[in-house]
């Protein structure tokens, strides 16, 4: 029974990298490109590691394959946002099939900043002698 869970979670692991790098290779812009890969990669590593926690009898290999598992699904989204971030910011043009660009009107691509947000300021804050 393990085995049958076993090769059901490395088949649908191969089946989610396999639709991510399809997509990878078919989407037509980098925005679009990313989300394939950041969803479906992460989802078809999750279940490849899960695949080895339902396997492995050793409680070291388990415990290693679960932090492998959660430093995956928290970094992999945080990283794709950031890039993607970093690729408006830097003028990427979206697919000109698009439905909605939310920051078309309000990023100010000269000065960086998006409109409502305050940038950080790089003086320290004072703090009252009372």
């Amino acid at each position: 029974m393990i085995d049958l869970l076993t090769g059901i979670l490395i088949l649908g692991g191969g089946g989610f990298c396999l639709i991510a790098a399809i997509g990878v290779v078919r989407f037509p812009d980098l925005y679009v490109r990313m989300h394939a890969a950041t969803k479906a990669g992460t989802l078809g590593v999750g279940l490849a590691l899960m695949a080895i926690v339902v396997n492995s009898g050793d409680l070291g290999t388990i415990l290693r394959a679960i932090a492998a598992l959660l430093f995956i699904f928290l970094t992999a989204p945080i990283g794709a946002h950031l890039l993607a971030r970093a690729a408006y910011a830097s003028g990427v043009k979206m697919w000109d099939g698009s439905a909605v660009d939310d920051l078309k009107d309000r990023y100010d691509f000269a000065a960086g900043t998006l409109e409502g947000v305050k940038p950080p300021s790089s003086a320290p804050a004072k703090q009252s002698d009372q």
